[in-house]
């Protein structure tokens, strides 16, 4: 039997590594940016604007739930001009989900 204090191979093995599952985990927490990270990726790229007409959401309450998915890592956005396009880092997401379910194998 191995003692409390070995770690499995699997385990996370960087304080970042944990960091960042929080804040991907914290920003799909929230119901609308699921929806807003769905149809981002869906559409491929999506501008401030229209995310904010589709959610039918105040413009400060959409710039929170953008902000969020951007600090995890989960959105890009890139400054074209005056507008902002967002992008969904689906990778970021696939790598995150493989290595918390090999964590549980």
């Amino acid at each position: 039997m191995s003692s409390v204090s070995e770690r499995p191979s699997d385990t996370p093995k960087t304080v970042s590594e944990l960091e960042q599952a929080d804040a991907v985990f914290s920003a799909l927490a929230h119901s609308v940016r699921r929806q807003i990270l769905l149809s981002v990726h869906y559409r491929g790229c999506a501008r401030a604007g229209e995310i904010a007409r589709r959610f039918d959401c105040s413009w400060p309450t959409t710039s929170r739930h953008l902000s969020a998915l951007v600090e995890s890592g989960l959105l890009s956005v890139e400054r074209v001009g005056r507008e902002r396009i967002y992008r969904a880092n689906d990778r970021l997401l696939v790598e995150l989900f493989e290595r918390w379910l090999g964590y549980l194998r």
